[in-house]
C-alpha cells in the first residue's frame, strides 16, 4: 500500500506551476497546486492522463475549449490534446495526476481526422495580403495563396467551417516606390495593383471569402486607431527618442526599402528593417555602412521620437504563445535567436505621408508601421467576414474559440509569429491566441530569387488559363519550397506536364476508358473473382488514402507530399494494369479481369476525390467522367464505382499541353 499525503512545501516549480511526484505508484502520478489568479504553460503529450481535482475551482482549456472544474471533478486527457488549468478562485486549486503511455491509443490519436477540434471551432486561414506593389509571380502564388487555398478546401471537405482571409496591404511603403515608378498617387497605384492580384489569384482558383482592400475599407482605419490605442494603452509601448535615418539631399526619412546594408544577424546584405535571410530584424541605424537604395548614399542618423515597443520583455509570452499550435521548429528558432540579443526596441510608428496616423497626438507626422498594423488587419478581416456570415465576430473582442492558421514566406516570420503575439498580449491580455503558422523558403526562378523589381519572374497571368490551371497548381504543389529553397523552370514545368499529367495521368484514364468502351460496353463492370494481387492493390490505394490526408491535415500540412502522393496514386494503377494485362482477355479469368478494370476505375475515382484540394477542376472533371458529382466529403475508404455506371474517359482531355507564356498576357 502506499499513501501519499498533499504538502505544498514539497512541491517545485514545472510547467508554469508548482508539481510534486508521488513514488512507487503502478503509473506516474503526482500532486500539482495552482496558486490563485495563476495559470500552466500549455502541455501537449502522448501519455494519456487523468486529474482528480481535490481543492479549489478552476477552468481547464482543451485545445481552446474551456470547462469548469471544481473539487471533485476528474478530467481525463486523450494523447496530443493540449491542455491548460487555470485557478479563478481564491484559494489553491490543488489536484493529482495520473499519467501513462498506450501506444495504440496515441497511433490513434495521431492519424485522427478533426484533431485539436478543427471540426469544431471556426477556423480563420490567412495568407499574408500582398503589397500592392506589382502583380504576384509564381514565386508569390506558390506559398501562401496556394497553400492556404488547398489547406481550406481540405478542411471544408472534413467538414470544418474554414474560411480563406487575405487582402491588399495598401498602406505598405513599397507602394510609395511603386507609385514614383508609375506616376501615381499611392492611392491610386494600391488600387490598381489590389485589383490585379485579386484577378490573379481568380485565374489560379483562388477566391478568398474575404479580401479586404486596407484603403477602401470605410471601417478599418478607426478599428486599427482603437487597436493601436490598447497597444498604447498598456503602459508598455510609448514615444522613445532614438536615432533613424535620413535622405541627407532631401532630409526625408528612410527606412525598409529606402535603405540597404550588412544584417546585424547574418551579415548578408539586407533591406531596412528585416532580413530575408536569416529572417532576424533590424531598426536600420544597425545595419553596417547603409546606404540609400536609390542614390547611393550614406544616410545621416538624427534622433527621432517614435512609439517603440521593447520586445525584448515578451520572451516568456511568445514561448507561451508557441506552445499552443503548430509552430515550426525554424520560427521557434528564429525566436530563440531574436531573445538572445540585449535589448530589442522597435519603433511601430513610422515618419510618413502614407498611412494611418494614430489617434495619440504624442508624435506628429508619423502614421502606424504597417506590419504591426498587419495584427489589427488579420482581426479586422474576421469582423467583416462574420458581417456577411450573420457571425457576432468582433475585432475588439476576439474569441478564445477562434482557430486561425497562418501562411506566409520566411522573410515574414518575425512579424508573424514574434511581434504579433507580443502585440496581441498588449492589445488583449485576456486573449491567449491559438495559431498554427505554415512557413516557406523562397520559390527560385533559373536559380536566382523571383524579383519584382528586376523583372525576373514568371508572373501569373502569363502562365495561367483555363487549360493551364491545374498542371500549374500541381507544379507548384510538387514543387514549392517547404523547408528549403527550390528551383522554377520553364523546361522542368513542361517536362512534368508532357511526361506525368499527359503522359501518364492522361494516357492512363484514356486507356481505361479505352479498354472499359471495348470490352464493357463504356460501363463499370462489377467485381467479380478477387485475387491476392487484387487485395494488395486495395490495401495500396488505402494507404495512398491515409497519406493524402496526413499531407493535407494540419498537423503535417505539406502540398509537396500531397503532390507526390497522388502521382503515386496513378503511377500504383499504371503497375498494376500492367501486371493484370496478361490474363486480361483469357475467358477462364473473365471474372478476375472485371475486378481489375473495377480497382482501376476505384483508383480514378480516389484521385477524383483526393485531387480537389491541389486541382480543383481536374477533380471535378474527372468526377463527371466517372458518373459522380464535384467532391465534396473526404473519402472514407476506397470505394467502387457502382457497377453499370456510364464512363466517359476515353477521349476526355485532362491537360492541355502549352508552354510557359500561353496564359491571358503579360502583367499591365
Amino acid at each position: 500500500m502506499i499513501i501519499s499525503a498533499y504538502e505544498a512545501a514539497d512541491l517545485d516549480g514545472a510547467l508554469g506551476i508548482e508539481m510534486g511526484s508521488i513514488d512507487r505508484t503502478a503509473t506516474p502520478a503526482a500532486w500539482a497546486r495552482v496558486a490563485p489568479g495563476g495559470r500552466s504553460d500549455p502541455d501537449r503529450h502522448d501519455e494519456c492522463e487523468i486529474w482528480v481535482i481535490v481543492q479549489g475551482v478552476g477552468d481547464v482549456v482543451v485545445d481552446a475549449g474551456r470547462h469548469r472544474v471544481t473539487a471533485g471533478t476528474v478530467v481525463a486527457y486523450e494523447p496530443f490534446e493540449t491542455h491548460v488549468v487555470e485557478n479563478t478562485g481564491d484559494t489553491d486549486l490543488v489536484f493529482v495526476t495520473f499519467y501513462w503511455r498506450d501506444a495504440g491509443r496515441a497511433q490513434a490519436a495521431a492519424g485522427r481526422r478533426g484533431g485539436r477540434r478543427f471540426g469544431e471551432r471556426p477556423l480563420f486561414v490567412f495568407s499574408t495580403p500582398p503589397t500592392p506593389n506589382g502583380d504576384l509571380h509564381l514565386g508569390h502564388l506558390s506559398g501562401p495563396y496556394l497553400g492556404a487555398d488547398a489547406y481550406v478546401r481540405y478542411q471544408r471537405m472534413n467538414g470544418a467551417r474554414a474560411w480563406h482571409l487575405t487582402g491588399s496591404d495598401d498602406f505598405q511603403s513599397y507602394v510609395l516606390g511603386a507609385a514614383r515608378r508609375d506616376g501615381r498617387g499611392p492611392a491610386e497605384t494600391a488600387a490598381h495593383y489590389s485589383a490585379e492580384i485579386a484577378e490573379t489569384l481568380r485565374l489560379m482558383d483562388i477566391v478568398p471569402d474575404q479580401y479586404t482592400v486596407t484603403n477602401g475599407d470605410d471601417g478599418y482605419r478607426s478599428g486599427l486607431r482603437a487597436f493601436f490605442s490598447r497597444v498604447a494603452a498598456s503602459g508598455q509601448v510609448a514615444p522613445s527618442e532614438a536615432p533613424a535615418l535620413f535622405d541627407p539631399d532631401s532630409g526625408e526619412y528612410v527606412y525598409e526599402g529606402e535603405v540597404r546594408g550588412g544584417c546585424p544577424g547574418c551579415g548578408d546584405t539586407t533591406g531596412g528593417n528585416i532580413c530575408e535571410e536569416c529572417g532576424e530584424p533590424n531598426v536600420c541605424t544597425d545595419l553596417a555602412d547603409p546606404r540609400l537604395s536609390r542614390s547611393g548614399k550614406a544616410p545621416e542618423a538624427r534622433p527621432v521620437r517614435r512609439f517603440t515597443l521593447p520586445l525584448h520583455k515578451f520572451a516568456d509570452d511568445v514561448a507561451e504563445h508557441h506552445r499552443l499550435g503548430r509552430v515550426p521548429a525554424r520560427l521557434r528558432e528564429l525566436a530563440d535567436r531574436v531573445f538572445q540579443r540585449d535589448g530589442l526596441d522597435v519603433p511601430i510608428t513610422h515618419p510618413s505621408r502614407w498611412g494611418v496616423a494614430p489617434q495619440e497626438n504624442d508624435v506628429s507626422g508619423q502614421v502606424i508601421w504597417v506590419w504591426p498594423e498587419m495584427a489589427y488587419g488579420f482581426l479586422h478581416g474576421i469582423e467583416a467576414l462574420g458581417r456577411r456570415a450573420s457571425e457576432d465576430w468582433r475585432a475588439d473582442a476576439p474569441d478564445p474559440d477562434w482557430k486561425i492558421v497562418h501562411f506566409f514566406g520566411y522573410d515574414n516570420s518575425f512579424y508573424h509569429a514574434v511581434l504579433y503575439p507580443a502585440l496581441y498580449r498588449l492589445a488583449h491580455p485576456d486573449w491567449h491566441p491559438d495559431i498554427d503558422y505554415n512557413v516557406n523558403e523562397f520559390y527560385l526562378l533559373d536559380g536566382e530569387k523571383f524579383s519584382t523589381s528586376r523583372r525576373h519572374a514568371v508572373w501569373g497571368k502569363e502562365i495561367l488559363s483555363p487549360e493551364s490551371v491545374d498542371a500549374v497548381r500541381f507544379f507548384l504543389a510538387r514543387t514549392r519550397p517547404e523547408g528549403r529553397r527550390t528551383n522554377f523552370t520553364r523546361d522542368a514545368y513542361a517536362a512534368v506536364l508532357r511526361d506525368t499529367l499527359i503522359g501518364t495521368w492522361q494516357t492512363w484514364l484514356n486507356d481505361l476508358g479505352a479498354r472499359i468502351a471495348d470490352h464493357h460496353d463504356g460501363r463499370a463492370p462489377d467485381a467479380g473473382v478477387w485475387t491476392p494481387e487484387h487485395t494488395a492493390f486495395l490495401d495500396r490505394l488505402a494507404v495512398r488514402r491515409t497519406a493524402l490526408a496526413g499531407a493535407l491535415g494540419q498537423d503535417g500540412f505539406s502540398l509537396n507530399r500531397a503532390a507526390d502522393e497522388l502521382n503515386g496514386i496513378v503511377e500504383d494503377a499504371v503497375a498494376f494494369s500492367r501486371l493484370e494485362a496478361p490474363a486480361a482477355r483469357i475467358d477462364r479469368w473473365s471474372s478476375q479481369a472485371r475486378s481489375a478494370i473495377a480497382l482501376e476505375l476505384a483508383a480514378a475515382r480516389l484521385l477524383s476525390r483526393c485531387a480537389l484540394p491541389v486541382m480543383p477542376r481536374f477533380a471535378a472533371r474527372l468526377a463527371a467522367a466517372l458518373g459522380d458529382p464535384v467532391p465534396a466529403k473526404w473519402p472514407d475508404g476506397v470505394e467502387l464505382v457502382p457497377p453499370d455506371t456510364a464512363i466517359d474517359l476515353a477521349k476526355q482531355v485532362f491537360f492541355a499541353s502549352e508552354t510557359v507564356g500561353a496564359g491571358r498576357g503579360d502583367v499591365s
